[in-house]
Formats: C-alpha cells, sequence, structure tokens
C-alpha cells in the first residue's frame, strides 16, 4: 500500500503542475483529505521540496534517464521528481520504500509501462546519491556560463532571474540568495497590539510549550523556532505575517485620527497592523476585488477586533470610488512574487521575464489611480514582494516623471524603519543576502500641497 502522503504528494503536484492550483491552494486542499497530522505535514514537505528543488532533480533525472522529461508523461515526471526528492532530501524514509512506492504509484496512474522505466531510474539514482551529476561551483565565479549553470540548475532557480541577480549583485551575494530562497522558512508572527502585547504574546506561547525569539528589524514580530502555533493559541492574537511585510506596513506611519486608504488589501495582515498602529481611532478603508479575496479579508478584520477598519471590494486598477480624502494610501501592489521564492517556490517555475511589462504596466496604472486618492499633504506608499527594478523603482521614476506634484521621500524619516533596510535612493529594500528577508519593496510618496493635481 503506498503511503498517503506520497499519494498526497503526487496529487498536490500534478495539481500545480497543470495550472489548476498554486502550491499553497493545493496544499490545503490535499490537507482536507488527510486525517493524521504526520501525513500532512509530510506531504507538504515532499511537494514543497520538489517545487524548491525541482532544476537539480530535473537535471539528475535526465542525466540517469538518458531522455528529456518532456518526452515522458507528466504524471511519470511527476512521479520520478517527488521520489528523487526523497531519496536525495528526506534520509530519514528508507530508499527501499521510494522505490517501491514509486513504483506503485506509476501503476496507480494507470501508467503500467512506464513502471520498469521509473524503477531503473530510481534505483540508479538511489545507487548514485552520493556523487550527482550536478554543474559543480565554479573555481572561477567570474566565468558566467559555469557560474549560471551552477546557480540556476544546482541551486534550482531560473536562469534569467539567476542571471539578472548576478548581473546586479555578483555571483557570492547571488549565491547567498539563492541558499535563502532554499532553506526552510521559519513561521513569522506579528503580535496583534489591539488584543496583546509582544512581551505578553511569547509568554501565552511559552505556556503552550512554543518557543520564538524577537525579529530584528520589528518590534511586534516573533520568530517560532519550536512548536505548534495554528491551531494552538487563540486566534486574532496573531497574524502570521513576515518581518519584510510587517516593515511595509510602517511606512504608512498612520497615527490615531489617520484616514488610511489600503488599495489591495487582502489577506489583510497590513490592514490590521495600521489599525493597531492608529490604537483603533480613524479609519482604515481596506479594498480588493476578488469575491474570495474580500472574504478572507473580512476573516481576518473580524479575528482582529478592530472597529476602526471598513471593506469595500474595489479594483484598484481602475478610478476608486473614493475623493481626495486620504492621509495615507497604501497600495501593496499585485506583482511578480519573485521576492518571495522561499516561502513559494513555485513561482520560480510560473514567472518568466516576459511577465514583467505587463505586470509594471498595471503597477503603474494602479499608482495613478491611488495617488488621486491622497490629499494635499499626504503620501502613497508603494510597495511590492518583488525583487525587479520593472516592478519597483522603475514605476515608481515612471510615475514621478508624470506627476510633479509628486516627490519621492526618503524611507529613513518613517519612525520604526531601521536604516540599514533603506538604500541610497530612500527606498525601501530587503535582501536577503543582506537582511535574511524575503525581497521587499516600498516607497514613500508625498503628495506636495498646492502642487499640480491629476486625475487618472
Amino acid at each position: 500500500m503506498i503511503a498517503p502522503a506520497r499519494v498526497a504528494a503526487f496529487d498536490i503536484l500534478n495539481a500545480v503542475s497543470a495550472g489548476r492550483a498554486d502550491l499553497p491552494a493545493a496544499i490545503a486542499r490535499a490537507r482536507a483529505s488527510l486525517d493524521d497530522d504526520r501525513d500532512r505535514n509530510l506531504a507538504a514537505e515532499i511537494a514543497t521540496g520538489v517545487e524548491r528543488w525541482r532544476a537539480a532533480l530535473d537535471h539528475v533525472i535526465e542525466s540517469l534517464a538518458a531522455r528529456k522529461l518532456a518526452r515522458l508523461d507528466p504524471e511519470v515526471v511527476t512521479i520520478l521528481r517527488l521520489s528523487a526528492y526523497q531519496l536525495l532530501h528526506l534520509t530519514r524514509v528508507p530508499a527501499a520504500a521510494v522505490v517501491d512506492d514509486a513504483v506503485e504509484l506509476t501503476r496507480r496512474a494507470k501508467k503500467r509501462s512506464a513502471s520498469g522505466f521509473v524503477n531503473a531510474v530510481m534505483r540508479s539514482l538511489s545507487r548514485r546519491r552520493q556523487s550527482l551529476p550536478l554543474p559543480p561551483r565554479p573555481p572561477d565565479p567570474g566565468q558566467r556560463e559555469a557560474a549560471l549553470d551552477y546557480l540556476s540548475i544546482t541551486l534550482s532557480h531560473p536562469r534569467w532571474l539567476v542571471s539578472r541577480w548576478y548581473d546586479r549583485f555578483g555571483f557570492d551575494d547571488t549565491e547567498r540568495w539563492l541558499q535563502f530562497d532554499n532553506g526552510r522558512p521559519k513561521l513569522t508572527l506579528r503580535a496583534n497590539g489591539l488584543r496583546i502585547t509582544t512581551d505578553a504574546l511569547a509568554e501565552r506561547l511559552a505556556m503552550l510549550d512554543v518557543q520564538v525569539t524577537p525579529g530584528r528589524f520589528c518590534s511586534d514580530a516573533l520568530i517560532v523556532e519550536r512548536g505548534q502555533v495554528i491551531g494552538v493559541a487563540e486566534p486574532g492574537l496573531f497574524v502570521v505575517q513576515d518581518e519584510a511585510s510587517q516593515l511595509v506596513s510602517r511606512l504608512v506611519e498612520a497615527e490615531p485620527g489617520t484616514n488610511v486608504l489600503d488599495c489591495c488589501a487582502s489577506p489583510g495582515g497590513k490592514t490590521t497592523a495600521i489599525a493597531a498602529a492608529m490604537g483603533d481611532r480613524g479609519l482604515v478603508v481596506a479594498c480588493d476585488v476578488r469575491p474570495k479575496r474580500v472574504a478572507l479579508l473580512a476573516q481576518t478584520v473580524v479575528a482582529s477586533g478592530s472597529h476602526a477598519i471598513r471593506i469595500v471590494r474595489a479594483d484598484a486598477s481602475r478610478p476608486l470610488p473614493f475623493s481626495r480624502q486620504f492621509d495615507r494610501v497604501l497600495l501593496d501592489a499585485p506583482c511578480s512574487g519573485v521576492g518571495t521564492l522561499r516561502r513559494d517556490p513555485d513561482i520560480r517555475w510560473r514567472r518568466r521575464e516576459e511577465d514583467l511589462p505587463a505586470l509594471a504596466a498595471a503597477q503603474r496604472r494602479m499608482v495613478e489611480q491611488a495617488a488621486a486618492c491622497v490629499v494635499p499633504g499626504g503620501r502613497l506608499i508603494y510597495a511590492t514582494c518583488s525583487s525587479e527594478p520593472d516592478e519597483n523603482e522603475d514605476v515608481v521614476g515612471g510615475f514621478l516623471a508624470a506627476q510633479p506634484g509628486f516627490v519621492l521621500a526618503d524611507a529613513r524619516s518613517i519612525a520604526g524603519i531601521p536604516a540599514s533596510v533603506v538604500d541610497g535612493q530612500g527606498f525601501l529594500r530587503t535582501l536577503p543576502h543582506r537582511h535574511g528577508l524575503e525581497a521587499f519593496f516600498g516607497a514613500v510618496i508625498e503628495h506636495r500641497a498646492g502642487g499640480p493635481q491629476h486625475r487618472a
């Protein structure tokens, strides 16, 4: 009998590769079908690991099989990948059990004719685990093609993105970045200041045998080192939110009595952080467009206990249903997401370099609409979870060139923003190889009182 976790991992990876779901959605669906927490965790670990190491796995499999994966049925490719991942990365699982399950999965997928091939490839890999045919780290990192082979294949990242980072940051920093992405992320929490202090939350978690350490950049952040939080701690006391994302919330610098518009608010982590920073005194209008995203946003808001937040369904790419009335407008724009490859490894293979121009054009339209809601003297905060200039400083620069009534402010002037995460242009910019955080970008743009005003 095939282990239930491996069957679930197979289903998850098939859904992702077929484009029926992204990795988090596919994992959530599979977890609901499993009764045992150990099976749920193992299925998620296998599926996530395959997406994280897919380029290296594919290279090894093709080398041992002496054929391209494109010539194989998708189900067979999935079985080879998840089995190879277990052999190479989950050494506590007996190799014989992995090979046997690979053959049984092949039969279960009605690909019986491929079972001998799968068996032979997996047995060959089991024997070769200590001498894998992967590109080595080049002795001269300045040899570009050899460096890119190692970075993109052995460290398993898309070559187009690795090439960009190599050219901007150099070999050593790019290598550190990819190693960061390939690590297993720890859960980071933000204490909900409307209901509990950070210290009190840490004490409450300790009583539940959950060990946490303070964040390095945000005073509300707690990093879970050991123990189970979800489903154990009381809902609403915290939000799962990485520190880089928490820093974006701080850029808003909302105070009691402030009127704030959050244009792309779901799932609500930044929205509720803003309300907490205001002491729940003032107004936060939180928008999103898709019904499921709005429903998720509403759940987060209710759990937070905030009374200052109002939810409006609105499309940030079109004229927003508000006058110029907000002191702060946050646009955390939809983006490529390539700054979050550690937590969302499937993005590595879903995104293409040719996606960037269309994303940047959409972001520019959203900036124009968001800016139309900022009062003179107020601020627009533009943010992404992308590392790429196309979506970041290029979007901001294009907007400022067309809108002389707005100017860039230095993020170092914002209380609670450490100078170490602000670059020479005044942008918030977190970098994995430098800060140990996901790659986020944030710009603070002031609407000069009395300057030209344009309605998009």
